[in-house]
């Protein structure tokens, strides 16, 4: 079982920035993703950066020019950069991870972090 630790939240004002960080513990199998998702109330989960393996970056378009992913993979932690902060921004932020052995993904989420931007 991997434990995802996130840490970096809090009250910014808009345009301001943060950084979220989310540290994986040691994991059996490959973490071969890692990323952010976000969450307001009534509202699913939604992607809003992963950076996975071999690929590109992906991010939403509503975070696109403003948020920077990046992993330090000797320390399984991956950074959510936020800059140019909206209020629209304002959410709970989960860091997912996917590891993977030769016939399964193994799929975990971190506890949630809040950001809240004031306008």
């Amino acid at each position: 079982q991997v434990q995802l630790v996130e840490s970096g939240g809090g009250l910014v004002q808009a345009g301001e920035s943060l950084r979220l960080s989310c540290a994986a513990s040691e994991s059996r199998f490959s973490i071969n993703a890692m990323g952010w998702y976000r969450q307001t109330p009534g509202k699913g989960r939604e992607l809003v950066a992963m950076i996975s393996v071999g690929a590109k970056p992906d991010y939403a378009d509503s975070v696109k020019g403003r948020f920077t992913i990046s992993r330090d993979n000797a320390k399984n932690t991956v950074y959510l950069q936020m800059n140019s902060l909206k209020p629209e921004d304002t959410a709970v932020y989960y860091c997912h991870a996917v590891a993977e052995s030769s016939i399964t993904k193994y799929l975990y989420w971190g506890q949630g972090t809040q950001v809240t931007v004031s306008s």
